[in-house]
């Protein structure tokens, strides 16, 4: 291949390769968490469905207009009192337009899935948030409900790791409140080979003194969740903070402007020497040059890619538990076997609720008093550990509480309420 068709053809295969990594990051949202209502619902065709309707419909177009997107964050009203509904979201700080825009859009549509009949909502992607209620939810801080996220992966220093956060979360906060977008971001090295990246972000309608009050809240309970893990986060209505030992938020786009470049000056004439051939540029020379960048942005791509793909199965949904919050999520627990076999006054008879397909179903009593529904699987019954599997997988999505799976030695309790 001549020497200038080869530069050609590896510049439009970069060109290729950046557009579909441009295009991969943009439509992957990567979702967080939810919260919906349990005491605050409405009824079907109500007036208040029809204002939410209205109002989830009408944000992209009227964020367009008031320059929502490309500041970040949007709020806004539908329809009169006893039935009115306020909304807001807010993106990433480092979001682009285009990115707020689609991220919103997502949540928007999958909002009304996730909470059918809730007045109000709480919906957290990684790039966005979108929260709705039937009280004003503009410019007053709310650190209920929340919801703690953690990287399951642990580090060896946990201390010098903790020590770190603790330290990085602090400066990150004051820079966030100093921002009139209530935005910041930092980094720092761990280790020789590992960067500690942290993020903090308010909504920009808060105070200076009710986001540093929000932040500072949020970064007090990381340690009793994610205390020796490569990342973690809290989430907060008004506010969140996160920290990873990867990348995850856009570094170009939260970096303070690069200096501006020394200008050289042009060589003089005849001190540049051209090879042989009409274009100038010998094949080798194109070779070295092209090969390199090609190479290492198609591994940058994959390895972007695959980084993404393995964090988000890394993580975990750490409720916080409060009295007062009538929003609740998804809380796991594991119970053992004597506490089961107690429970269930060791799979007595006269507890037996049924039989399904796997095995038998008891009733049990926790030592707190709570009853549970126990399924112990029967070996007799054929159902290997996919099957099993599958089933807890089941359980988990339908949320349902006081639902605990047996099998064999392995206990797996879900306790959820909605």
């Amino acid at each position: 291949m001549p020497p200038l068709k080869f530069f050609m053809f590896s510049l439009f295969l970069i060109y290729l390769l950046s557009f579909q990594f441009s295009f991969t990051v943009a439509v992957d949202r990567e979702y967080a968490t939810h919260v919906c209502s349990t005491t605050a619902n409405f009824t079907r065709n109500s007036t208040y469905e029809k204002n939410l309707n209205l109002l989830l419909s009408s944000i992209p177009t009227n964020a367009s207009r008031g320059n929502g997107f490309s500041s970040g964050f949007f709020n806004a009203t539908a329809g009169q009192d006893p039935n009115r509904v306020y909304g807001l979201f807010l993106c990433r700080g480092d979001q682009t337009t285009s990115d707020c825009q689609d991220c919103v859009t997502f949540a928007a549509r999958d909002v009304l899935q996730l909470c059918p009949v809730s007045k109000e909502t709480i919906l957290w992607y990684a790039e966005c948030l979108l929260r709705y209620s039937d009280q004003s939810i503009f410019s007053t801080m709310a650190t209920s409900p929340t919801v703690s996220l953690l990287n399951t992966q642990n580090v060896t220093d946990q201390g010098r790791l903790n020590e770190l956060v603790g330290t990085q979360m602090s400066q990150v906060v004051t820079q966030a409140v100093s921002n009139t977008k209530r935005f910041a971001t930092r980094k720092a090295n761990f280790t020789t080979f590992q960067t500690l990246y942290s993020l903090a972000q308010c909504t920009p309608d808060l105070s200076s003194s009710d986001c540093n009050t929000c932040l500072r809240g949020a970064v007090a309970r990381l340690p009793s969740c994610c205390s020796g893990k490569q990342g973690g986060r809290v989430l907060f209505p008004s506010c969140n903070v996160r920290y990873e030992l990867y990348p995850f938020y856009n570094e170009s786009a939260t970096a303070p402007p690069a200096p501006a470049p020394v200008l050289l000056s042009p060589p003089p004439p005849g001190s540049v020497t051209t090879s042989r051939g009409k274009s100038g540029i010998s094949s080798s020379t194109i070779i070295a040059i092209v090969a390199p960048i090609a190479v290492t942005a198609v591994l940058f791509i994959l390895g972007f890619c695959f980084l993404r793909r393995k964090a988000k199965k890394k993580y975990n949904a750490v409720p916080e538990s409060n009295a007062d919050n009538d929003l609740t999520t998804l809380e796991s627990l594991q119970f053992d076997f004597e506490t089961i076999e107690v429970a269930t006054n060791k799979f007595s008879t006269d507890n037996k609720l049924g039989e399904g397909g796997f095995g038998e179903v008891y009733k049990g009593v926790l030592p707190s008093g709570q009853e549970i529904a126990v399924k112990r699987l029967s070996k007799a019954s054929g159902q290997g550990a996919e099957e099993f599997k599958n089933e807890v997988v089941l359980v988990a999505k339908l949320q349902h509480r006081n639902l605990t799976l047996k099998n064999k030695d392995n206990w797996i309790g879900q306790d959820v309420t909605r």
